[in-house]
């Protein structure tokens, strides 16, 4: 198909409102509302693959402090998303973090920065994939009673062509638009949160009738993050826990395309974001209620089954039957947000194209369908190569890539909750609200996950964090982390070369505060 390269010129309108160096990209404009820009980052976080990839593991790490630890990791997200906010109603512009850094602290941090939020996504659809495809073959032999078919799963080369198509189907959708992917996500999100429901009320049940050994009675010792025994394993169970929240942003990146695009995608964030608390804490009391977080077992924390909870526990606690609709969430979850992920990556490699941070190639637009297409395509052949590979070369590659993901997480996030302070550092004394919205807040948020960041990198050094392999010596987690950003600062010295303008500050300024966009 053909396309057409838009490559809107400096002062362009964005929602309305003359942004100076703000730059409208030729998207779908007024494509998403305010429930389905709430959909879209609920489909993007994907409560259920979340909890089946991460409940034990979050277990494992600090014991019946797991409530806690959710509740720990929602407080910085919520002081982010309070920056995000902010930074939206200023400059509602698709690129997000990459946008705001470099307005607050020039091209390099920013480049980094959207650097930082391009990589993530490629690793989070890549475990998104794997997920989607070992429940793919799992429903199938649940399905037709023959554990032949289950067992197909287990073959590398069957295992990653069913991974591509998956990706390459979820890089189809996502290409044709935001109407089909809204419409899509009713759907899959509908159910996932349904079938969560039902299987948080049968785990309260099993629990009450004390249908398993290992369970136990609710404490609110539970809910205190200070009972952890130490902090390596705090860190270790708060990166797994913001790594269940990372997604919500997706409102944001379809800003441009949303209806009151400088309101509505902050205000989505939040519903997204009180969903996904009141989702994973009910989800995780119950759970433990009914199996305990003991390692042996159905225990929440048996190593033998912590990487995929709802596998294990689907059939004693909803029974054969309706233990096969969590099979169906699982693969709903994961497909949905293997379709929906692909927004916020596509579209920041879009802006940094257009501001000519990247190659003007993937600033093209698709005519029909109005979205990113090249750069859609290029993160969907990014994601099959990256998980290929990983696969390839690693037994433990979900449990290694889901760790170092929280250090990316944490790296872009609290940069821009930083930039959001910097960049309105001129309005603080406005008014309180100004104060602690655009100022105390962000900050707070940032450094706490900047201090995740920092105590991460510290502990992933040990062969002992994630799955315990190593790379000569040095833990397969800290290297996969580090080096993705190494690899970073690589393509920014090469970009640099190639696109000297962008780093001299000549097309996205360095800039106080812009108008605040009315809709």
């Amino acid at each position: 198909m053909t396309q057409l390269d838009v490559r809107p010129q400096v002062g362009d309108t964005v929602g309305g409102v003359a942004e100076g160096d703000v730059r409208g990209k030729g998207l779908g404009k007024g494509s998403v509302g305010l429930v389905g820009s709430a959909v879209i980052g609920i489909s993007t976080v994907a409560p259920v693959y979340c909890l089946t990839s991460t409940l034990g593991s979050t277990a494992g790490e600090v014991g019946l402090q797991m409530p806690a630890v959710f509740l720990a990791g929602f407080l910085p997200m919520l002081l982010v998303a309070f920056a995000y906010r902010e930074l939206n109603k200023a400059v509602p512009d698709c690129g997000t973090s990459f946008t705001w850094t470099v307005k607050a602290f020039g091209p390099r941090v920013g480049w980094m920065c959207g650097w930082g939020l391009v990589i993530a996504t490629i690793i989070v659809l890549s475990n998104l994939a794997g997920v989607a495809t070992s429940y793919f073959w799992l429903l199938a032999g649940e399905i037709t009673n023959n554990p032949s078919i289950s067992a197909l799963d287990d073959d590398k080369l069957v295992h990653i062509a069913t991974c591509l198509t998956l990706i390459a189907a979820a890089t189809a959708i996502s290409y044709r638009g935001m109407t089909a992917t809204k419409g899509v996500q009713y759907a899959l999100v509908g159910l996932q949160l349904a079938v969560l429901g039902l299987f948080v009320a049968m785990a309260f049940q099993k629990a009450s009738a004390g249908s398993f050994d290992t369970g136990l009675d609710f404490s609110w010792q539970w809910m205190n993050p200070f009972a952890v025994e130490s902090m390596a394993a705090f860190t270790a169970g708060l990166s797994l826990s913001i790594f269940m929240y990372w997604g919500w942003d997706a409102c944001l990146a379809t800003n441009e395309e949303t209806t009151g695009s400088a309101k509505t995608p902050g205000r989505a964030s939040l519903i997204a974001m009180v969903v996904l608390v009141g989702s994973y804490l009910a989800t995780g009391v119950a759970a433990q209620m009914a199996v305990g977080s003991g390692t042996s077992g159905l225990g929440l924390g048996n190593p033998e089954t912590s990487d995929n909870v709802f596998a294990a526990l689907a059939g004693p606690v909803m029974g054969p039957l309706l233990g096969i609709l969590l099979f169906v969430a699982v693969l709903a979850s994961a497909t949905a947000s293997l379709q929906t992920t692909f927004i916020p990556v596509a579209r920041t490699v879009l802006a940094m194209s257009t501001y000519e941070a990247l190659p003007s190639s993937y600033a093209k637009v698709h005519p029909r369908f109005k979205t990113p297409g090249r750069a859609t395509a290029m993160a969907g052949v990014a994601t099959g190569v990256f998980y290929t590979v990983m696969t390839l070369v690693s037994e433990n590659v979900l449990t290694d890539t889901i760790f170092a993901l929280g250090l990316m997480i944490c790296f872009y996030y609290s940069l821009t909750a930083f930039a959001c302070a910097w960049y309105f550092r001129g309005e603080l004394r406005r008014s309180a609200r100004d104060l602690f919205f655009k100022g105390i807040f962000p900050v707070l948020g940032g450094l706490l996950l900047a201090t995740v960041f920092l105590k991460t990198l510290i502990d992933m050094w040990n062969p002992s964090y994630g799955s315990g392999s190593t790379v000569l010596g040095v833990g397969s987690v800290f290297v996969i982390g580090v080096g993705l950003l190494a690899l970073g600062l690589v393509i920014m010295f090469v970009t640099e070369r190639r696109s000297p303008a962008f780093f001299r500050g000549q097309v996205l300024t360095k800039s106080t505060p812009a108008l605040v966009v009315e809709d």
